[in-house]
């Protein structure tokens, strides 16, 4: 079973839904370039060509395939990228919180949106990520910004995902650079394209009270060819903390028990 994480998550994000499936699978949890403990990228390569193609050699190198992919936010288009891409290398696909197709990214006015990401880098290039003055710290603004969070998740997410400095305070691990929306990456007809070409079963799991433009809304179940919606109440973008139990079930009952 393959864990792939949002944008600025790390693998650790996994932790609770892997020790529920530990006995039944196989599990590997990366952390994407730029996040976690991986390295980071020169500059700001950041696109989902490169997750992709991350997804696709860790797949190749450790021998994981056929394998079932569960995939949150960010990693859950590219575990649909990926799935498209190599239909033979997924047998099970689990899209948690999925990002869509979000309307104009990468459309209009070239020179436009290629000064809008060469200024975007210019002013991430000067941004000093924010230090937090004691891990207690960043444990309060983990929780801050994830409400639906238990004490002792939030606290977990932080030791995890922080970094202490050599003057003792703590920043979190992710690449700055993460931040930056390229002005052109896998275009939108290719996605769709590629979603018709998934042949395994996919589960889409959503939370009622999740982000907006998720796969699975505005339309977009019509280019999957096997799948299944359901979407989960007091929870938001992360489901598979908040109801973590309901979120077991339903992946425990698409992937057969």
């Amino acid at each position: 079973m393959l864990l792939v994480h949002g944008i600025h998550d790390h693998c650790h994000t996994w932790d609770w839904v892997a020790q529920a499936f530990r006995d039944r699978y196989h599990i590997v949890a990366p952390d994407f370039r730029g996040h976690g403990d991986s390295e980071w990228s020169k500059g700001s390569p950041y696109t989902h060509l490169e997750y992709v193609y991350d997804v696709a050699q860790l797949v190749r190198q450790q021998e994981l395939a056929p394998t079932t992919v569960v995939a949150h936010s960010l990693g859950g288009t590219i575990g649909a990228i990926y799935a498209g891409i190599f239909p033979e290398m997924v047998k099970r696909l689990v899209i948690v919180e999925g990002v869509g197709l979000y309307p104009g990214r990468y459309s209009g006015d070239p020179a436009a949106r290629l000064r809008q990401w060469v200024d975007g880098n210019y002013s991430l290039a000067g941004r000093i990520p924010r230090r937090y003055a004691s891990l207690e710290e960043a444990f309060q603004r983990m929780q801050e910004t994830n409400p639906h969070l238990t004490p002792q998740q939030a606290r977990h997410l932080t030791i995890h995902g922080s970094n202490q400095n050599e003057d003792g305070t703590y920043t979190w691990k992710f690449d700055n650079y993460t931040r930056a929306h390229t002005p052109y990456d896998v275009p939108r007809e290719d996605v769709v394209d590629l979603w018709k070409r998934i042949r395994c079963p996919v589960l889409i799991i959503n939370s009622k009270q999740g982000y907006p433009h998720r796969i699975g809304q505005a339309g977009t179940l019509e280019h999957f060819a096997d799948v299944r919606l359901v979407e989960i109440d007091e929870a938001g973008h992360w489901t598979h903390h908040d109801q973590l139990d309901d979120f077991v079930e339903l992946v425990t009952d698409f992937l057969g028990g």
